[in-house]
């Protein structure tokens, strides 16, 4: 299954904030436009005091009752309200509609880079950690635009605007109102490192409740089998009470912060209008403009505080952008070469060469040591040994899941670090002990959703490894829709399901891991006639859990310790009396030869 390419080939130098800019460049004239209309609706906005200046100054104060100019200004007014309320609608609408695309294209982008990612990365990456990145942070991105970015360009030029206008009424005054702009500058650096520490604590508090949620809920199953619910309960229930003190805090010094803007905003309206007063008791200034200029004063830190209120959303996003670009900077350990190039399917003979393979998942610890195979194409290869064996380290080196420390893999004659991986992952089929199921049709899950795929090739492939019987019994049939792991079937039928894709799908190498080991006697006996159909004219690997699976292979491998320690058939192993035989008496039940084994 490919994956969409996306614009994250970005050089490592990168800042988060400008990866960002990097999204919202393709809207950059949505952008103007919203400036252009934060303009006119700003200038509509703040012209209104003005009007009512000039009634009072060169009209009431005067006792020039001229209706006609009083009716003129009023119209003005309400002809300037009507297009701020205009200008602030398209302002809002254009915005949402750049942000909202942005955020959808780095959601899209994140959640292609994470399918991109190499399976060490899930290894040491938790799921609800991801889950977190690809809806809660996104969301805080989209929080971003609509309302960070939305206050800053609109109360940011709202500021301007008020301050030019109030230096055009009264420059003194206006010098005596700029006092208040250190004393923010100082509430702002004592409260900005102490916010930022108090958001980190609360999204990390949540982020590790969601995956312990999501861990809980994928492994329900056995929590009810050993009765955990109340131990895992009381888990959670520390968790949540550690979000919760977190939240609280963060909460409790947002609203000291902002409370602390209201007081200061307050204190300066009640200063202005003592100083303003005493001028126009002086006759220095008009009452009008005392007027102006208060109404001027208290939108001034209204915008202030507006822009301090969504000082925590900034923290958020900087937390949450941060978070996101080390997702992106983050690159595959197991990559495909620049001149990577995929072989024609007809020139795929399916012979597998394991050439000296050293392994480990940590560089202290070597899982295989100096491997040495050569399958043939067309051949089947059982795969037995106890747990640690190196029996699925293997396979997800063939799969190219990691790649090997030293040595090579090829497929014929072609080093599989030379294929593309798209392309190696259609020559080689996987069938796990616990076949993944999407929630979706039947039909769906056997093609993988590529409705390239007719219907009449699915119903072919299921005949063929005998799920049709099974699917034809379902109420809608192909149609019938199952939930998420495909539960509802037995875990007999999904595996025939899973059959089926490699039939659909044509890998010329398949793999089976252990995939009869959960299976009764009976539906064993399904699965082995499915694959023997499957098998037919495919190189295949068998991981065996139980002996009969592979006691018609034509070469039985028995590993031990990350190394081959026998080879041959079925009877050929049992007349060597070593390693193989106490497998398969301890498979027939023989206790006194598993205490042997052990």
């Amino acid at each position: 299954m490919s994956v969409p390419k996306t614009r994250l080939d970005l050089p490592k130098t990168l800042s988060p904030f400008r990866f960002l800019s990097s999204y919202a460049k393709p809207h950059r004239w949505t952008f103007i436009a919203v400036v252009f209309c934060a303009l006119l609706g700003i200038a509509a906005d703040l012209f209104q005091p003005y009007l009512v200046k000039i009634a009072i100054d060169d009209n009431l104060m005067i006792g020039k009752n001229d209706y006609n100019s009083l009716i003129l200004i009023c119209l003005f007014y309400v002809g300037l309200s009507v297009s701020s309320l205009f200008f602030s609608y398209l302002q809002n609408n254009l915005l949402q509609f750049a942000g909202q695309s942005v955020v959808a294209k780095i959601r899209k982008d994140l959640f292609a880079h994470i399918f991109k990612q190499s399976m060490s990365y899930y290894d040491k990456t938790p799921s609800g950690s991801l889950i977190t990145h690809v809806s809660s942070d996104t969301e805080t991105l989209n929080q971003f635009f609509t309302q960070v970015l939305l206050s800053l360009v609109r109360d940011g030029m709202t500021l301007i605007f008020i301050v030019v206008l109030m230096y055009h009424l009264d420059p003194t005054l206006t010098l005596y109102s700029m006092i208040v702009i250190p004393i923010i500058v100082i509430i702002a650096a004592s409260f900005r490192r102490y916010m930022r520490k108090t958001y980190q604590l609360s999204r990390t508090q949540l982020s590790q409740m969601v995956a312990f949620a999501a861990e809980n809920l994928s492994g329900m199953h056995l929590i009810q089998a050993f009765h955990q619910e109340k131990e895992q309960m009381n888990r959670f229930t520390e968790r949540n009470h550690s979000y919760l003190r977190a939240n609280l805090r963060e909460i409790r010094t947002n609203v000291l912060f902002n409370r602390s803007f209201d007081i200061l905003g307050n204190v300066s309206v009640a200063f202005i209008t003592w100083i303003g007063g005493m001028a126009v008791f002086d006759k220095t200034i008009e009452f009008g403009v005392l007027y102006a200029f208060i109404t001027y004063i208290r939108q001034f830190f209204q915008p202030i505080n507006n822009i301090t209120q969504q000082w925590n959303t900034l923290q958020s996003t900087t937390v949450s952008l941060n978070r996101i670009w080390k997702i992106f900077s983050t690159q595959p350990d197991v990559k495909d070469k620049e001149n990577a190039q995929p072989l024609a399917d007809s020139d795929v003979k399916g012979g597998i060469h394991f050439n000296h393979v050293q392994f480990g998942y940590v560089q202290e610890r070597t899982i295989i040591e100096d491997l040495d195979l050569h399958i043939q194409p067309g051949e089947m290869i059982g795969i037995v040994g106890t747990t640690g064996a190196g029996k699925s380290s293997l396979i997800s080196l063939l799969c190219r899941f990691y790649d090997v420390q030293k040595g090579s893999i090829q497929i014929d004659e072609t080093d599989i670090r030379d294929l593309p991986q798209a392309a190696l992952h259609r020559m080689v089929g996987l069938v796990q002990q616990e076949p993944y199921l999407y929630a979706g049709s039947i039909l769906d899950n056997v093609r993988m959703f590529d409705e390239t795929i007719s219907r009449e090739d699915v119903i072919k492939a299921c005949q063929l490894v005998g799920a049709d019987s099974l699917i034809i019994r379902l109420k809608d049939g192909y149609d019938s829709r199952i939930s998420e792991r495909g539960s509802g079937l037995s875990a007999g039928e999904r595996q025939l399901i899973s059959f089926a894709r490699i039939i659909v799908f044509e890998p010329k190498v398949l793999i089976l891991d252990e995939a009869t080991a959960n299976l009764d006697s009976k539906t064993e006996q399904l699965i082995q006639t499915a694959l023997a159909v499957v098998a037919k004219g495919r190189t295949t690997l068998v991981i065996a859990h139980r002996i009969s699976t592979i006691l018609h292979a034509n070469r039985i491998l028995v590993m031990s310790q990350g190394q081959i320690v026998e080879e041959g058939n079925h009877a050929e192993l049992l007349s060597l009396h070593g390693y193989y035989e106490q497998l398969y008496l301890h498979s027939q039940g023989n206790m006194d030869a598993a205490q042997t084994f052990s």
